[in-house]
């Protein structure tokens, strides 16, 4: 268990920033006065009713060190004072719990946000070969589930150290009151805290696992299933996808079932157990001293203290059990922000003469070599066809002209300057691709080319002009046309046309086909590449293909 706490706070401080740690420092020290105030909230009224049912105890202990410390003339006064403190201070406890509610709540979900920032910038900015490796269910599930359950993580954290807080409190109180009563207690009630711990967070850390996991193959079966919609209607295999579904679902619903109520487990056995050890030691106290007047003050402290204490202990086992529960989440976003990221220069290079790949060597997985030692030229304004059977590395090795890929030796140079972390930036820019598969989301047509960048509407215009589909949009809602998910409302031709309008946005200088035109039949393909030739006419272009009619007029054909 202690293990496991110090993983908490290791991964805990590597994944906060110095900011949000002196934050969480400062609602540390809010949960504590939080905490304070609870504690005298319930301890002020007792000595209010005393002294208003009999004003004649404030001729002695503290009630009188406090009469003469103030100067008052008669009790009376001193009552009606001290209500109206009392008054002023439950308006002040109030006014606090809810600032302290609301900043509490203002924390964890800035955390959310800042968690699924950081994440977000963190799987843009992972090398392309790395961020493949990753399921798009497993990205969603990170960046907007498991940053919110750590933000929850926190906020438990949190309410721990406040009821710990509190209880140490109560518990030097009754080590004042009865040393020895109080170590007995303590070593009754230790002993079954500590199998209830034992118990349910064994539990709990067993469902946290099992709600990750069924978490995350829910959606990747959502995902998957309206991503191959007609597909799953030919199939018709409706009913076996449903049955999948409601078993992860159920799952993930049955991780939550038994998380809450191991949650709230501790608090029903951790009071039955209090109060059932209390009554055993007042059942002593009373067998062992003749005189009940004697032992009265000791029960009622005790009672008070454990009515308070009994809760609190529950609670501090409740925000324990909810610390193990989320702590999945802290251990994938711990691992997803420690990922290598690519940090790139704004260094400018220009391309006025060739691009030179000097014994080019590239692999995935620092096992298997894709690319063997390459060297190659391609001048400015030159048409090189990439061609070969699948799996050659044709995609790669454009992917590494490109900068998608980052050679494991060799180089790549432009105009004899080698592509680095600090150009690489300016050299994709140059550069514009039209893949084989054309991804458009649920979005408009001005949405698609631009994504996530305002818009110039004359130049987006002059792209689809080019590409040939702007007398059809121009017919329906210009660049407001929706395209439906994956562009289903558009043609195969269409949707391949947006493809090359947003490949010609930036006016790159470099225009890359990839298997762009394969999935289109002959003469829409024998089109759209007549639009290709004529538009690259003063720009590099390069072509992967398998069909010959595809690069019949390049100047060059590079074989793998």
């Amino acid at each position: 268990m202690k293990k496991d706490k110090a993983g908490v706070i290791q991964k805990l401080r590597a994944v906060l920033d110095r900011k949000t740690k002196i934050i969480l420092l400062v609602m540390l020290c809010c949960t504590i006065l939080f905490s304070v105030l609870e504690m005298a909230s319930v301890s002020a009224i007792m000595p209010f009713v005393s002294m208003a049912s009999n004003p004649d105890i404030i001729d002695g202990g503290y009630y009188k060190i406090a009469y003469d410390f103030f100067g008052f003339g008669d009790k009376k006064s001193f009552i009606l004072y001290f209500g109206v403190f009392l008054v002023v201070f439950y308006l002040f406890r109030g006014a606090y719990s809810l600032l302290y509610t609301y900043f509490l709540n203002k924390f964890a979900f800035d955390n959310f946000a800042k968690f699924a920032n950081k994440l977000f910038q963190n799987y843009l900015h992972m090398p392309y070969k790395n961020i493949i490796k990753y399921n798009s269910s497993a990205i969603i599930k990170t960046v907007s589930n498991e940053t919110l359950n750590l933000s929850f993580l926190i906020q438990n954290i949190l309410f721990l150290c406040s009821e710990a807080f509190t209880v140490i409190i109560f518990y030097l109180l009754l080590l004042y009151v009865r040393f020895k009563m109080t170590l007995g207690l303590t070593l009754a009630m230790g002993i079954s805290v500590f199998f209830v711990v034992k118990i349910i967070s064994k539990i709990t850390n067993v469902q946290g696992e099992r709600r990750s996991k069924s978490q995350e193959s829910f959606l990747k079966l959502i995902t998957a299933s309206f991503g191959n919609f007609k597909i799953l209607k030919l199939k018709g295999n409706e009913k076996e996808v449903m049955e999948t579904f409601f078993h992860e679902s159920g799952n993930f619903a049955k991780s939550y079932t038994a998380s809450y109520t191991a949650s709230l487990a501790p608090r029903y056995i951790i009071e039955s157990i209090g109060f059932s050890v209390l009554l055993a030691a007042i059942l002593y106290l009373l067998l062992r001293y003749e005189n009940p007047d004697l032992i009265i003050p000791v029960i009622s402290m005790y009672a008070l203290a454990l009515y308070r204490m009994l809760p609190g202990i529950s609670r501090m086992l409740a925000s324990y059990n909810q610390i193990i529960f989320f702590k999945k989440s802290l251990d994938i976003i711990h691992k997803d922000l420690s990922v290598y990221t690519e940090e790139y220069g704004d260094e400018k290079i220009g391309f006025n003469s060739s691009i030179v790949l000097q014994n080019v060597w590239f692999s995935y997985n620092d096992k298997t070599e894709i690319i063997k030692g390459i060297s190659l030229e391609i001048k400015k304004g030159e048409k090189v066809a990439f061609t070969g059977t699948s799996g050659r590395g044709k995609s790669t090795l454009v992917d590494l002209i490109m900068g998608i890929h980052t050679p494991t030796s060799g180089e790549i140079l432009v105009d004899g300057v080698p592509i680095t972390p600090q150009n690489i930036r300016s050299w994709r820019a140059k550069t514009g691709y039209i893949p084989q598969d054309i991804y458009l989301f649920d979005g408009t047509v001005g949405e698609n080319i631009m994504f996530g960048s305002d818009i110039d509407e004359e130049k987006a215009i002059n792209a689809l002009k080019a590409a040939n589909i702007w007398d059809f949009l121009n017919a329906n809602m210009g660049l407001d046309t929706t395209v439906g998910e994956h562009g289903v409302r558009l043609s195969g031709g269409q949707k391949q046309r947006i493809g090359i309008a947003r490949a010609l946005y930036g006016n790159p200088e470099i225009l890359v086909l990839d298997e762009a035109t394969s999935a289109l039949d002959n003469e829409t393909e024998s089109k759209i590449m007549n639009e290709i030739y004529n538009i690259s006419k003063d720009k590099t272009l390069i072509i992967i293909a398998h069909r010959l009619s595809t690069v019949e007029r390049c100047d060059r054909r590079v074989k793998l």
